[in-house]
């Protein structure tokens, strides 16, 4: 015992010490109730009872229960992670589903109010392309109806003595030069007719002009007359008052009264 080899030594410290230390090194105390030890003993003896190499089946116990408690803690929050971004992406989508059916019913609506020849399904295939192309450019829907209502009051097959043709009156060679911008395949001047690809590439050409004039008046103006022929002004009150603008900008306004409003949905 350590306190033995002090009591036997107290004599020769030179030689107790080295003793004394080999034997804390090489027998550490290992007493059946440790409260008997001394301090140094009783240090080395409780912290082995913490090391898991020399007691391997605790360690694997407890490492295995907090292992699993992590996975099972992870999966929870996956699971509620998950339930969370269905619930609200689920709402998002629901909303944005509301809103455009709620509009584009209100449209199939006001349409055949204005006695449009066309039948229900394809009423309402105007009415949604109308919706998604004028929300993808960012142009009130309304504004797009009134240039549609303007330009050939709502008959798909119109043909004006310029060759414009179609909904929103698209030329033949306008189509061409925007068509591959505007993801639009355009093999012969008829597909102008069809109401989809009209209102696709009208919308992307009422856009793009929006974006060169910067105002309303001076975009429509352009619109009818093209591009070429209209100046650049520095405000709306500056921009040609034409009377297609006018005729447009009456009926847009007419819509907003009757129409729902898209930043409302």
């Amino acid at each position: 015992m350590v306190q033995n080899m002090r009591s036997q030594n107290t004599g020769d410290k030179s030689n107790s010490w080295p003793v004394l230390l080999s034997g804390v090194v090489q027998n550490p105390a290992k007493p059946d109730n440790p409260k008997e030890v001394d301090v140094h003993g009783k240090e080395h003896f409780l912290r082995k009872k913490l090391d898991f190499d020399h007691f391997p089946g605790v360690a694997y116990k407890i490492m295995k229960t907090f292992t699993t408690s992590r996975i099972i803690l992870f999966a929870l929050i996956l699971v509620i992670s998950g339930i969370w971004t269905t619930f609200t992406v689920g709402a998002a989508f629901g909303t944005e589903d509301n809103g455009k059916e709620a509009i584009t019913e209100r449209v199939v609506k006001y349409l055949k109010d204005k006695r449009v020849r066309v039948s229900g399904d394809k009423l309402k295939a105007i009415a949604d392309t109308v919706y998604e192309e004028s929300r993808e450019y960012e142009i009130d829907y309304r504004l797009v109806l009134a240039v549609m209502k303007v330009e050939s009051n709502f008959k798909h097959d119109a043909v004006s003595k310029g060759g414009a043709r179609g909904l929103l009156q698209i030329k033949p060679s306008l189509a061409k030069h925007i068509s591959k911008e505007a993801g639009v395949s355009i093999k012969e001047a008829t597909c102008l007719h069809e109401p989809d690809k009209n209102i696709r590439l009208g919308v992307s050409h009422l856009s793009w002009l929006m974006d060169k004039f910067e105002n309303v008046k001076s975009a429509l103006h352009a619109y009818n007359a093209g591009p070429g022929k209209v100046k650049r002004v520095a405000s709306e009150e500056d921009a040609p008052n034409t009377r297609f603008t006018k005729k447009v900008l009456s009926e847009y306004y007419q819509m907003k009264a009757v129409l729902p409003d898209p930043e409302a949905e």
